[in-house]
């Protein structure tokens, strides 16, 4: 249990890492709040993919690689940067707490790397447009971010230094050795907010101005790398470079901020044809996919799989097989249809 208080608003919460236990094993908020950030993340993403030309069935394909490195990703950054939390007394690694996640040190930024490096090869190989795929995935890393930071909340970490401002948090912490009461800066209540009005501000831009593939990635890093970068310069559990002084995270947030600020303002400044955009090419040149179903079954089999298909951006063809077709025939057909070098899919339902 540990105790947080927000003074100027009259306010005191007892809060408990644990939020049950299955068995002996506990579950802690931590891990349901980032769980549920994911989750809200994958929702928005999976609704809006139309918007720009990526299927649904690719991001839950991605999601398998994405989730299981990013958790690597961002683990191994904060390792890097924190070392001495990870060596025992004598020295010697202690790999145990190097794996114990729930217990917070999760670098978003080693996570962001990860899921650019994924997802860069995950469209090499499906030949999908990278640049158009990160647009979409901004808006996911904007949510999880600003959901997530409340586990730091729950944790009662990643908080700034003194201030006596209304919104100052009220905690305890060991200074020299000694439990003390100390106001802060509730710092993962500036990044939350920040990624909010980001996200609702990346939102519009892509519904009312979106030029060209990229431009929402673009802007994720200039708009979080800038508040990242402020924000961190009033942080007491910064990762820095070595035994320097030098914030890793504000030095990386004000570079990628400043390369993605100039590119934006390179890119904008130059006129751009809506038809080059990855989503008004993949309705222009739709797949081409066959149903296959036993004659009078098709039904609500059928208008599920072409609304789902027409909203991945592909066209149909229909094949109701006789009531009295032999399976030797069936077969043939369905090997002819998978034959054909137009057809990208063949979609078969089985008889009642």
């Amino acid at each position: 249990m540990g105790t947080v208080s927000f003074p100027g608003l009259g306010l005191e919460l007892q809060l408990n890492r644990v939020a049950f236990h299955i068995g002996s094993w506990p579950v802690y908020w931590y891990g349901i709040i980032i769980a549920a950030g994911f989750l809200l993340a994958v929702m928005y993403c999976s609704r809006q993919a139309p918007r720009f030309g990526i299927r649904q069935d690719d991001i839950i394909d991605m999601l398998f690689f994405a989730v299981p490195l990013c958790i690597i990703g961002a683990r191994v950054y904060y390792i890097i940067f924190y070392p001495e939390l990870y060596r025992r007394a004598d020295g010697s690694w202690d790999f145990g707490a190097m794996v114990r996640i729930w217990d917070g040190g999760l670098a978003i930024y080693g996570g962001v790397i990860m899921a650019v490096i994924t997802l860069l090869v995950f469209c090499r190989v499906r030949n999908i447009r990278f640049l158009a795929f990160a647009d979409l995935g901004a808006h996911g890393m904007l949510i999880g971010q600003l959901v997530g930071r409340w586990g730091n909340f729950v944790n009662i970490e990643a908080y700034g230094g003194p201030t006596s401002l209304p919104w100052r948090m009220g905690i305890y912490q060991y200074v020299d050795g000694v439990r003390q009461y100390v106001e802060v800066h509730p710092t993962f209540l500036y990044e939350s907010l920040w990624n909010l009005l980001g996200l609702i501000l990346l939102i519009r831009v892509s519904k009312k101005h979106r030029k060209f593939d990229g431009q929402i990635f673009l802007s994720y890093f200039a708009w979080y790398g800038v508040g990242r970068g402020f924000i961190e310069g009033l942080r007491t559990d910064s990762l820095y470079f070595l035994n320097t002084p030098i914030r890793v995270s504000q030095v990386f947030g004000f570079a990628t901020a400043a390369v993605a600020i100039v590119a934006l303002v390179i890119l904008l400044s130059r006129k751009h044809d809506p038809a080059r955009l990855w989503v008004n090419q993949m309705k222009a040149h739709p797949r081409l996919v066959a149903l296959v179903y036993p004659e009078g079954e098709g039904g609500a089999w059928l208008e599920q799989q072409k609304k789902r298909l027409e909203r991945d951006f592909a066209r149909t063809e229909e094949y109701a097989i006789p009531r009295d077709g032999t399976p030797e025939a069936v077969s043939e057909l369905i090997a002819a249809l998978k034959a054909r070098k137009d057809l990208a899919e063949v979609l078969v339902k089985q008889k009642k």
